[in-house]
């Protein structure tokens, strides 16, 4: 998410579902039951005090998340103090954004006083940032690369193993006695990135990437592992202005919040990530969300109309066209193409009502969301 330099190719098949499900099968919740809490907010990848605490000011009665995204102030205990203190006294809930633990001394022995009075208002820390999808990508090196596997299963042990072991060595650069939630941003493999120790993961709405199937891999992974996932809404442009208009954005939290995503997050910097790219449009469009969620609030009623498409264990596939590759290390196989025409016909019937789980570890207890289940080679049960 710090990078953005993937564009996203899908399917012809899964590029038309994605325009034509938008609003058809939005998972509705029962008007019964308590109302659930949702994050929507921005994630600031700059280094702007003045420029962070005006926009703080300007969504402070429409936000309730601030995401401190940006190196220059996550690495500097005087800034990000500061930032912290300034964000939590307008009412925000936050998330600090890190890829190793701190060494400044004031972070280790300041910082933990700080947690006891930011109370619940500190969620936990942003850590790293894309791992799944730059696994499929091979691109630059990431503490959770896997190099070379001797098959699929092997490559999901190898990868799930680098993630758990890079957040256990991160949370205990911390502290080893708190127990920090861990947030992600990912456009892949998000199964796997739930495996390896991630708390939440935001599924990126970006590039040309379909929503649908976004939210089906996404939900479909924290529903069965017992998770809390959420949206991160990211570049569209690789130049100016960057993010989608006013009215795609709008859209696009309306989406994420009528199926189910407790964080809804916009991705907020240019390419050299020294300003914000927000304009009056998407201010509005946040303005116009905030005020649908207090008109629409969800509620805990349990769904009990969507289904699981299931694929098979370790099969680390990107969806993303023909040429896509498994697990970064593997030419698609010859089951590649079948699975994606089921996949994007499922989708086509069921919308995103549907979610797409793997066969690892499946029982009555974590499937029994779903009416049923749709495997890969055909067969179908109920959970």
């Amino acid at each position: 998410m710090k990078s953005r330099n993937v564009l996203i190719v899908l399917f012809c098949s899964l590029l038309i579902v994605s325009f034509a499900l938008s609003y058809a099968f939005l998972v509705k919740d029962s008007p019964e039951g308590e109302p659930l809490e949702v994050f929507v907010g921005v994630d600031v990848a700059y280094d702007n005090m003045a420029e962070i605490k005006r926009l703080v000011d300007e969504i402070s009665n429409y936000t309730n998340l601030f995401v401190i995204g940006c190196y220059g102030i996550s690495y500097n205990a005087t800034k990000l103090y500061e930032t912290c203190q300034y964000v939590y006294e307008k009412g925000f809930s936050f998330i600090i954004y890190s890829d190793m633990p701190p060494s400044e001394e004031w972070f280790v022995c300041h910082f933990f006083d700080c947690y006891d009075s930011w109370g619940e208002k500190f969620l936990g820390l942003y850590a790293f940032d894309e791992g799944g999808g730059r696994q499929l990508d091979f691109k630059v090196p990431r503490p959770f690369r896997v190099y070379e596997a001797d098959n699929y299963i092997d490559a999901e042990n190898r990868f799930v193993k680098n993630v758990t072991d890079m957040l256990n060595w991160f949370r205990q650069g911390f502290n080893s006695s708190m127990n920090f939630p861990l947030f992600t941003s990912d456009y892949a493999l998000y199964w796997f990135d739930y495996k390896g120790g991630y708390d939440v993961v935001f599924a990126e709405f970006g590039w040309n990437y379909s929503r649908p199937l976004n939210v089906a891999l996404c939900r479909g992974a924290a529903t069965v592992q017992n998770k809390d996932w959420g949206v991160m809404i990211t570049w569209t442009y690789t130049e100016p202005p960057y993010i989608e208009s006013g009215e795609e954005l709008y859209d696009d939290m309306i989406l994420a919040y009528e199926n189910g995503a407790k964080y809804i997050v916009i991705f907020d910097t240019d390419k050299d990530y020294t300003h914000g790219i927000l304009e009056e449009e998407h201010l509005d469009a946040m303005k116009q969300f905030w005020q649908y969620i207090q008109d629409n609030p969800r509620t805990d009623t349990v769904k009990n109309d969507r289904v699981a498409y299931v694929l098979p264990k370790g099969y680390g596939y990107g969806f993303r066209g023909p040429n896509d590759k498994i697990w970064g290390l593997w030419e698609a196989d010859k089951d590649s193409l079948e699975i994606s025409t089921n996949l994007g016909n499922h989708l086509e019937q069921y919308g995103t009502k549907m979610d797409i789980i793997y066969d690892d570890g499946l029982n009555s207890d974590n499937t029994n969301v779903y009416d049923k289940l749709i495997f890969w080679n055909g067969t179908v049960r109920d959970p």
